[in-house]
């Protein structure tokens, strides 16, 4: 926001003044309207620190979130600041048609836009569910208002017939159960009782687990923040000292572009890789880091991964979940053994740097779910690029997720062209499918879907899963949700609505997959791939609802998975930095 040249920023309710042609005049209305729900003139002469609130009833992930920002409120009044709340998009993604991904871009230019129309000299971001932090810290890098981020928090376990569950690593492998006919309705219903026990996020290593372990890596989160459950103190405590931290950050001018360094990012990739997490926290990262004017390097961050083990003993690579991880001391226990490859002067929201962070927080203790870096869980990082010509511009497994045995497979395609296609034949009996072929899904990137939906993770033929067969090799240009496990190749780039090589591959071509060797690769010649590709039909004309508004916006402007999705007039005009470097 633009300053009069000589005068310092505007500040408060300064900020941001409505233009009516006289400034004086444009203060005097806007105090005399918030007067209107009963502020002082002292209250309003206060730092103002807005609270971005994504409670709705259609998102029990962020269902504490009303007591979570009366806690802010108290810090931020403690702190001398004025607190006040705004709303803005929320998103969950089983509530979210046709997924949230397709509204991520949307919820980051609603939250961007307030944080621009909006006086406020910082703001605390109430995120959780999946997409919703993501779309807030691309909206802070882009608004560069002193921006902290504070999540709902996961939800507690629960327990069916003295097993203990939690959303949503065991909603699958249930759900595989009941398609496999191993157990009955009435046990599926059962479960789906006890999977979640309270508000929260996933209990498991999700993609929100993962983005809040994300944010507080980056530093733009308070340290110990990720890991505190939705319902405990711990969480109530995290929130209060976010209000109060936010106030502290606006007079000492922290801002995200101080936050957001390569650095900062590359520490993020390593904790990204260390615990396991979601595939999706790829795409995140790529889009918040690309409205910062920093790219991802794909072969770089595959190198990373190679030197980077995975630590945290959570589901979906483990065995264990999030109030786990934060009785075993949070997201420090990782650091800190990640120490010796972390950027340690990379800067954070309390003012101190990551190493200073690390040296204030409480001593190590004896506990079993962060493993040491000479006892991994995985002996590389949970994530892994593919190239070939199957996907030149990359694609990623999730290893630590993936069944050994499948990790060096050659198999013959089964080929679905659509969404549509898989569910009309996945299950039909006469379905030409054995346990060592490939199952092939088209048309669920980001355009083709549209959207990238989570449907990577395309279920076992029932004729299969009443066999006994549990995981098989997938391919597609869509996601999976951080929680799903199995082995999975997914962000196929191009996608195939774009007419990449996914486009052309045909039910019997043969696939190899090597994760070792980092390869993805379709056994059809060239000249045959030339010769489909020169008889493959026209493009489609758009349907009716992508001929307006939101949707039409999306189809013309997302890019692909390997730039983020994000719009491309949301990115930076230009790339000046690559991360990671220097390796």
């Amino acid at each position: 926001m633009s300053s009069t040249p000589g005068k310092p920023p505007a500040h408060g309710l300064r900020k941001g003044l409505t233009q009516y042609g006289d400034t004086e005049f444009s203060l005097f209305l806007r105090k005399a309207f918030i007067k209107g729900a009963g502020y002082t003139d002292d209250a309003l002469d206060r730092p103002i620190v807005g609270i971005a609130n994504t409670g709705s009833g259609y998102n029990p992930c962020h269902g504490n979130a009303k007591d979570l920002i009366e806690a802010v409120k108290r810090g931020v009044m403690l702190a001398g600041g004025l607190p006040v709340e705004f709303p803005t998009i929320s998103l969950h993604e089983s509530f979210a048609f046709p997924t949230s991904m397709y509204l991520r871009n949307l919820m980051a230019m609603d939250t961007e836009e307030m944080l621009r129309a909006l006086p406020m000299d910082a703001v605390v971001l109430l995120g959780g569910c999946d997409k919703t932090v993501p779309a807030q810290l691309m909206a802070a890098a882009s608004a560069n208002v002193p921006a902290i981020q504070l999540v709902t928090g996961s939800m507690l376990t629960g327990s069916h017939r003295g097993t203990r569950v939690g959303a949503c690593t065991d909603c699958r492998g249930y759900w595989a159960k009941f398609r496999g006919d191993q157990i009955d309705q009435e046990e599926i219903d059962a479960v789906n009782n006890a999977l979640v026990p309270s508000v929260g996020t996933c209990s498991v290593m999700g993609t929100a687990s993962t983005m809040a372990c994300v944010a507080e890596a980056l530093g733009i989160m308070l340290p110990g923040g990720a890991t505190a459950p939705a319902v405990t103190a711990d969480r109530i405590r995290v929130a209060e000292q976010s209000g109060q931290q936010a106030v502290a950050m606006a007079a000492a001018g922290i801002t995200p572009n101080k936050l957001l360094t390569p650095k900062a990012f590359e520490n993020a990739l390593r904790v990204l890789l260390a615990i396991g997490g979601s595939t999706n926290g790829i795409i995140h990262i790529t889009a918040m880091a690309g409205r910062m004017g920093i790219e991802i390097d794909q072969a770089a961050l595959d190198r990373m991964g190679r030197e980077t083990p995975v630590l945290v003993n959570l589901k979906p690579s483990g065995q264990h979940y999030m109030e786990d991880l934060h009785a075993a001391g949070g997201l420090a226990t990782v650091l800190r053994e990640l120490k010796p490859l972390l950027h340690l002067d990379a800067l954070t929201v309390t003012g101190r740097t990551l190493g200073e962070e690390l040296d204030l927080a409480p001593p190590p203790f004896a506990q079993e779910v962060v493993r040491p870096a000479s006892h991994p869980i995985y002996p590389e990082g949970g994530i892994a690029v593919l190239k070939g010509n199957l996907a030149p511009r990359g694609a990623i497994i999730k290893q630590s997720a993936a069944s050994p045995h499948l990790m060096e497979h050659t198999g013959r395609a089964v080929v679905f062209e659509n969404m549509e296609d898989l569910v009309s034949r996945l299950d039909d009996p006469k379905l030409e499918v054995k346990a060592e072929d490939i199952l092939v899904l088209k048309n669920i990137g980001p355009i083709g879907a549209p959207g990238m939906p989570e449907a990577g993770m395309l279920p076992i033929p029932k004729k299969l899963a009443r066999q006994g067969v549990k995981d098989m090799v997938r391919i597609s240009d869509g996601r999976m949700s951080g929680t799903a496990s199995g082995t999975i190749v997914l962000h196929v780039t191009p996608e195939a609505a774009l007419g990449g090589p996914l486009s052309l591959v045909q039910t019997g071509d043969q696939i190899v997959l090597s994760v070792s060797r980092r390869e993805l690769r379709l056994e059809v010649s060239d000249a045959e791939l030339a010769r489909r590709a020169a008889q493959r039909p026209a493009a489609p004309l758009p349907p009716p609802e992508a001929q307006r508004g939101y949707r039409q916006l999306f189809m013309q402007h997302v890019t692909q998975a390997d730039e983020g999705c994000d719009f491309d007039f949301l990115r930076a005009t230009a790339m000046t930095a690559t991360c990671p470097s220097n390796q």
